[in-house]
């Protein structure tokens, strides 16, 4: 006879499920939910217990399904741990940022490579990137290469511009930019994905060992935030095929504890890509083999824009502050129809990036067309960020069933600027517009797609409800959602975007014991103060593997 694992009891348990009922303990065996009961003290002859049961005693505290984050960069955010660190805060001005970087130089064998992250031109007292000869000046014996908050832009200076083979008659390539000064000389800025590829393809890649150590590392951070399922939106997006085995890895030994989901960069599975004779089901089967089932494959991943902030997002209205500049479409629409048909024909759910209105709906006509070409029911295909859809394009969502990842955490970080800069008054209310979604009943998930800002479910919750910008406004009060849908978002409805509803996303018996323990009941808070709730303890399978002291 099997004997129950863990009893959790005087819990304050909000269930998630279909009534969002409440109840106060439950059992765990063999890492799944085996009885709730309403009552704080469980009946315990109606299970089996052993001396190896453990008891854990909640004392009033809150017990939610663990989160499930749809959209981050754990891999990516892995790396920019050990770099420096360009953003604002708490840096102020490009002055504070080289200062940073110089410190890591000055700590750093002459001739290799020093890494920074996180600039934001739009935030710092210059408003501008840094240039390459201030790079220069500053590391003149190290080949330097600072990446934008966005992560679609970046700076490097002359000795990785010169190692990648990068000079002044290099032409741009297709979807990018090599930035210049007024002189038309290069300024060692690098605008959108193609033109930072140069340059990362000739930076020394880690081994497969030193990146699964990274991530586990890194995985302690999503367990502090209440995660147990995460999704790494872009693994192959900088070091190709060793990203997917340092996730494998990670995963396998045990360092990464997540429950992890793979987006697999479309170029490696493309004709000329390690992966491109591989079905969906063919590759999720490897990684579900050598992962034990610790990780699956999630999507193939693609991009049609870039981001708003770098107005490089594709929009079919001009910039609120240039009307010449609308952004740029990444890929022609006929090639890209083709090679989101052979991956829908392959099997493979397609996750693609989007975030200008334009961009969006390039997405959905690749969409359209592969479905009228070979149709099937259930594809819950993606598109990621959804700043500006417009309710036209939510109509398209629900007619071909469509789903969406809302980058929320925009509307803090990045709604004033795209109110007074980018998108003006108008356009900004409606970005990431989750009531609209959820009148025409779809599928969404939020997401923080960390690193571009910090992990935190409940931070993502909060901006969801509430709607604040960094300066205290409330940008599109008529898109606030209420607290059940957002915390929906994070943990049930991210169970059915990654097609395992029948197991986590909810406490209900038979489902995975996986849990967050927060200090307090969400519902019983003023909203705004729903970011600075702590998590105090995250379980995946029934064990405890985060506790906060």
């Amino acid at each position: 006879m099997s004997n129950i694992d863990l009893i959790i009891k005087n819990a304050n348990i909000i269930t998630v499920d279909e009534n969002n009922t409440r109840a106060g303990s439950l059992a765990v065996m063999n890492g799944r939910i085996k009885k709730i009961w309403t009552q704080p003290e469980p009946p315990l002859h109606e299970v089996d217990l052993a001396s190896s049961t453990k008891t854990l005693d909640l004392q009033g505290k809150t017990l939610m399904p663990g989160f499930i984050d749809t959209h981050n960069h754990l891999l990516m955010y892995a790396q920019f741990r050990k770099q420096a660190n360009c953003s604002t805060p708490p840096n102020k001005n490009i002055s504070d940022i080289l200062q940073r970087v110089k410190e890591l130089a000055d700590k750093t064998s002459e001739g290799e490579w020093v890494m920074g992250w996180g600039y934001d031109d739009t935030l710092l007292e210059e408003k501008r990137h840094p240039t390459r000869e201030e790079l220069d000046n500053i590391a003149p014996n190290h080949p330097v290469f600072l990446r934008h908050i966005s992560v679609h832009f970046a700076v490097a200076n002359s000795k990785a511009l010169e190692l990648a083979g990068v000079n002044e008659e290099t032409p741009d390539p297709k979807g990018g930019h090599f930035g210049r000064n007024e002189n038309g000389k290069l300024d060692g800025v690098l605008h959108e994905l193609p033109a930072l590829d140069p340059v990362q393809a000739i930076i020394p890649d880690p081994s497969v060992d030193d990146l699964a150590a990274l991530i586990g590392e890194a995985s302690q951070d999503y367990l502090a935030q209440g995660i147990t399922t995460s999704s790494d939106a872009g693994v192959g997006l900088d070091q190709g095929k060793v990203e997917l085995e340092a996730h494998i890895k990670a995963s396998a030994n045990g360092d990464n504890p997540l429950r992890m989901r793979l987006m697999i960069l479309h170029h490696l599975l493309s004709e000329q890509g390690p992966f491109h004779k591989y079905s969906a089901q063919k590759l999720d089967e490897e990684i579900k083999q050598r992962t034990n089932g610790k990780a699956t494959l999630d999507s193939a991943k693609h991009f049609q824009d870039g981001s708003i902030q770098g107005m490089t997002g594709a929009l079919r209205k001009p910039y609120h502050n240039d009307s010449n500049v609308y952004g740029e479409l990444l890929n022609d629409q006929e090639d890209f129809n083709d090679e989101v048909q052979n991956l829908h024909e392959r099997g493979f759910r397609v996750t693609i990036h989007g975030n200008g209105d334009r961009a969006i709906g390039s997405i959905l006509d690749a969409y359209e067309n592969a479905l009228k070409i070979a149709p099937r029911t259930d594809h819950r295909h993606r598109i990621e960020h959804v700043q500006t859809a417009t309710p036209d394009d939510l109509d398209r969502f629900k007619r071909l069933d469509v789903a969406a990842s809302f980058f929320i955490n925009h509307v803090y970080y990045w709604g004033d600027r795209h109110k007074n800069i980018f998108l003006g008054p108008e356009r900004s209310e409606r970005i990431n517009p989750l009531a609209d979604a959820s009148e025409r009943k779809l599928l969404y998930t939020l997401h923080s797609d960390c690193p571009i800002t910090p992990i935190s479910p409940i931070f993502s919750i909060w901006a969801a409800v509430n709607r604040v910008t960094r300066e205290g406004h409330v940008l599109g009060k008529d898109q606030r959602i209420s607290l059940e849908k957002a915390l929906r978002t994070m943990t049930i409805d991210g169970a059915k975007l990654n097609f395992d509803e029948k197991n986590t996303g909810s406490i209900e018996v038979g489902k995975l014991a996986d849990f967050v323990v927060l200090e307090a009941d969400l519902y019983e808070i003023d909203p705004i103060e729903i970011k600075d709730v702590r998590i105090l303890a995250t379980f995946i399978g029934g064990k405890e593997i985060y506790h906060k002291i």
